[in-house]
Order: C-alpha cells, then structure tokens, then sequence
C-alpha cells in the first residue's frame, strides 16, 4: 500500500511532486505516519509557507541573519 501526498507549493501553485510513503505489510500506522511526517519536512513545505505568509525586505532578513550569527558566536565563546 502507498500513501501519496502532493507538495511543493510554487509561485505558480503547487507543483506536483509526491511523497510516497510504501507501507510494509504488517506496518502499524504510527510508523508509517512518523516516516511521511519526516519526509514532509525535509521538502520544507511548511517552512516555505510561513515565510511567504508576510513580506520581509531583504535589509531585514540580513539584518536577522546577521543577528542570529552573532548570538551564536556569542554562544560559542562562552562555552570555551
């Protein structure tokens, strides 16, 4: 049995790649679940989704990046 899924949401719409999930004879469902739930992030869907949800000039987003590194590296000088 296969469970497939559409995603890829483009400018456009959504894209039609699938995820297929192929559920092993036996397989409880839970298992099967938790795979397609780690392959459906990986494509980034969600993530994707969110970020186009509101605009973010890109001064910002740099302004954010730059932000994070510098907390990081902040994180990174304590510790040794």
């Amino acid at each position: 049995m296969q469970i497939p899924y559409l995603c890829r949401p483009t400018k456009g719409g959504i894209q039609g790649t699938m995820i297929i999930i192929n559920v092993k004879d036996g397989e409880s469902l839970d298992k099967a679940l938790k795979r397609f739930k780690k392959k459906f992030e990986k494509t980034g869907v969600l993530r994707e989704l969110r970020s186009r949800q509101a605009f973010e000039k890109k001064s910002v987003t740099r302004r954010n990046v730059v932000k994070h590194a510098i907390y990081k590296q902040g994180l990174n000088q304590e510790t040794v």
